[in-house]
């Protein structure tokens, strides 16, 4: 058989995929009954044919929450004043006990499983996953799907080209099957040339955390000590925990305590350690010191892999912070099947007080499909997890300070991420705060921080200091300034997005005489009114540049005793 180019991705067939999946309650053939998880439509890519049958694969089927309603209304509740669930959490075991998916409904999972030779078969602890292994052959047999390969920008990959499909004896109990494709983001935040900053031959602006207390606003807003915070990373992360304890050597702060939780599969793979080098020291870094930090390192970025490792993350329920530094765009992960399930993680973790923060893409108000990461290039989506409505998006910022690191201002960094999702609803604090809140649809990001590469932060990376910028600076920051704010309330505050939301105005209730200027003070933030990131301009009060905007540690930390 000759080879196939598959042609770029149009955007009206991504929305046509979507379609077709939104209505996938209805039997396609029979017998059968469509899931979360459509066939997978690729962008410049030569087709090899079919996978090898003997080919052996983990897969991960995702089982509905009953009713997703309700765990959304008492996170409401636990968001309004009087509610007798205020400020209440709950525990992992509580969440299953009132919430997870039933016995019953794990059982007819496993047994079918087990009926079509699957073996390994393992529940997750909160009923929501059953992972098990097969060869390609069982799999596309149990799931009425075809896999096959192809060559993509130099990469062997493989996919799904056919929907993902149970029997109907499993409608209402299985949301997705995981595993079907072996697609993961390339992660390297952006850093520019590197430099020694011991002998001053870095001609740029850099930050280090006590710059960054000072141009943020820390003041006598304590350090996360109470606080333990989880960094989502991949492969072997040993080395990332040695220029940690270097960072934190060069820069006075204490050794925090390290744990390193695997999640599935181990791997030896070191090519993104420079990104985790990032988060844990920005996170830790931003905040001060933590109780403990958690690196979870899964075995691939594939979503299959990293959707386990959120749930991990929220099963142990021992870091109400935490950092993932990666996404992709939100069409892959919606038409995968991965975004429904994890999103029901992610609302999990949000009534047991938890806060991921995720990086919005270093493409601006485009995610990149088929081309480098650019302004302008791509299609106008945003990325994931960032898009979950129980994740906090944050953009990105050129950030300016005065000589003694006091705030000057920042605006809007022209490649951080943010717009609109064509996928995702809003939470209901982003309702009224938004432009697009009136129609329900999920806005970005929420708030933002320094990723400007050339105001970026001074990172250990191997031994060596290197500047690195892009959203994968931001979101650790934020997470670090969570992590104090959560620490200074004894670890009270809950899910961060309704509290960052509470107290901001409309984004129609611009007041008259706004001063001229990079920013305003607005709700413990810095509102940014000055910048693009491609489509979007910064405007007062919610824009999707930057925002809610970045944080004044101290005036924020002052507004959270009145908060929901």
């Amino acid at each position: 058989m000759g080879t196939r180019i598959r042609r770029p991705l149009a955007l009206a067939s991504v929305l046509a995929a979507g379609a077709a999946l939104m209505v996938g309650g209805q039997a396609s053939a029979a017998g059968w009954i469509n899931t979360a998880t459509a066939a997978i439509p690729l962008v410049q890519a030569t087709d090899l044919g079919a996978l090898a049958t003997n080919t052996p694969l983990r897969i991960t089927v995702a089982l509905k929450l009953p009713d997703t309603a309700a765990v959304q209304q008492l996170l409401k509740a636990q968001n309004t004043k009087g509610a007798p669930e205020y400020r209440t959490k709950l525990t992992p075991a509580q969440f299953k006990a009132q919430f997870a998916p039933s016995a019953a409904s794990v059982s007819a999972v496993t047994q079918y499983l087990a009926s079509r030779g699957f073996t390994n078969i393992q529940v997750a602890p909160n009923n929501l996953f059953v992972t098990a292994q097969a060869t390609a052959a069982l799999v596309q047999s149990a799931f009425n799907t075809r896999l096959e390969r192809f060559s993509q920008r130099g990469k062997a990959i493989f996919v799904n080209t056919k929907p993902a499909q149970v029997p109907v004896t499993l409608n209402g109990i299985v949301l997705s099957v995981l595993g079907l494709n072996n697609v993961a983001p390339d992660v390297h935040p952006k850093a520019v040339t590197p430099c020694d900053i011991s002998i001053g031959t870095c001609l740029r602006f850099t930050y280090d955390p006590a710059t960054y207390w000072k141009t943020y606003n820390v003041g006598s807003v304590p350090a996360a000590t109470q606080t333990a915070i989880a960094i989502m990373a991949e492969g072997d992360v040993s080395s990332v925990v040695t220029d940690l304890r270097q960072f934190e050597t060069v820069n006075g702060l204490p050794a925090v305590p390290v744990s390193i939780v695997p999640v599935g599969t181990p791997s030896t793979d070191t090519s993104g350690n420079d990104e985790w080098d990032l988060d844990t020291q920005y996170t830790t870094g931003m905040a001060g010191s933590v109780k403990q930090l958690y690196i979870y390192a899964v075995g691939s970025l594939t979503d299959a892999d990293t959707t386990l490792e959120f749930n991990q993350w929220v099963t142990d329920d021992v870091a109400q912070v935490a950092n993932a530094s990666f996404g992709g765009c939100e069409f892959f992960s919606f038409l995968d099947g991965s975004m429904a399930a994890s999103d029901q993680v992610f609302l999990q973790g949000s009534v047991q007080g938890q806060t991921m923060f995720a990086s919005t893409g270093d493409s601006g108000s485009f995610c990149s499909v088929g081309t480098p990461n650019g302004v302008p290039a791509g299609v106008p989506f945003v990325e994931y997890p960032a898009a979950s409505p129980y994740v906090v998006g944050v953009g990105g910022t050129t950030l300016l300070s005065n000589t003694d690191g006091s705030y000057s201002g920042e605006i809007a960094w022209y490649a951080g991420g943010g717009g609109v999702s064509l996928f995702e609803t809003g939470g209901a604090w982003q309702s009224g705060i938004t432009p697009t809140s009136t129609l329900g649809l999920r806005s970005l990001p929420d708030v933002s921080m320094d990723a400007d590469p050339n105001t970026g932060a001074v990172v250990y990376v191997a031994g060596a200091s290197t500047v690195i910028g892009g959203t994968s600076l931001s979101s650790p920051l934020a997470a670090g300034v969570w992590a104090r704010l959560q620490s200074a309330s004894g670890n009270s505050l809950g899910y961060a997005s309704p509290k960052l939301y509470a107290g901001y105005p409309s984004f129609l209730g611009v007041p008259s005489g706004v001063p001229s200027g990079a920013t305003r003070p607005v709700d413990g933030l810095h509102d940014v009114l000055t910048g693009v990131n491609g489509l979007y301009t910064a405007l007062p009060n919610y824009d999707f540049t930057t925002g809610l905007g970045s944080f004044d540690v101290t005036a924020k930390n002052a507004l959270m005793a009145t908060a929901p």
